[in-house]
């Protein structure tokens, strides 16, 4: 880590806020309103702890192994760890205890889990819904359609606690299309949210990251995800 890397972080941090600032003013809403959680898949923690430094309060890993190998480094007294990258269910059980909430449930199966795992440590667990608002084939996520069916057999479980959605839309190759995506999702969040289904809270709305955070703010988002334009481009293994 250089004293340049370091500056460069500052000088992103404060460009981002202030821009999350703007889109927030542009929705109708302050820049409270909206939470950065910077996605810190290949970032040494002592990067990321600067980040804290500055004020970020939340933290993504998409990587069980990365999570894990990183865990003891981080400094998370004012800082909340969340997993946003796809999780298999056999490896729930090493995160469960660590996490404040896991961003991508996909299937009652992962559901499940979670909430097994998080029963067997007294614990009840916040996630949040992946939705495939693209329906792309390649992709993780349920289908907007079979979304309400699946919250309804996970508000059943007692190890798990259901606070929003989450999506990645396709790849758009103008913020008009990206946009319309977006606005899909928040149409879709405030739909569940209006059927007042019991033990489902749709208080969070995960969307947008470095390329198109503005745009998803601008729709509505109160999450965005942002990696690159914070800590810079880097080589994904």
């Amino acid at each position: 880590m250089t004293a340049r890397s370091l500056s460069d972080v500052e000088y992103n941090y404060k460009l981002i806020n202030d821009r999350i600032a703007e889109a927030a003013l542009k929705s109708g809403r302050s820049r409270d309103d909206i939470t950065f959680l910077a996605a810190t898949k290949t970032v040494d923690a002592d990067v990321i702890n600067h980040a804290i430094s500055l004020g970020l309060d939340h933290i993504g890993e998409n990587r069980v192994q990365e999570l894990l190998s990183k865990y003891d480094d981080y400094n998370l007294e004012s800082c909340s760890l969340q997993f946003i990258g796809h999780l298999q269910t056999n490896k729930v059980r090493q995160i469960i205890d660590k996490v404040d909430l896991i961003q991508s449930v996909d299937s009652l199966k992962l559901a499940n889990e979670i909430s097994k795992q998080s029963l067997k440590i007294n614990k009840k667990t916040d996630v949040l819904i992946e939705v495939n608002i693209g329906k792309e084939e390649n992709k993780s996520g349920i289908f907007p359609e079979m979304l309400e069916e699946l919250l309804c057999q996970i508000s059943e479980m007692d190890g798990i606690s259901v606070k929003g959605l989450m999506a990645i839309p396709p790849i758009c190759d103008t913020s008009q299309k990206i946009s319309k995506f977006f606005n899909n999702m928040h149409n879709l969040f405030i739909d569940i949210s209006q059927k007042k289904l019991d033990n489902i809270s749709m208080t969070i709305l995960s969307m947008g990251m470095s390329s198109d955070y503005y745009e998803a703010i601008l729709e509505g988002a109160n999450m965005v995800r942002i990696g690159s334009s914070l800590f810079g481009a880097r080589n994904y293994i």
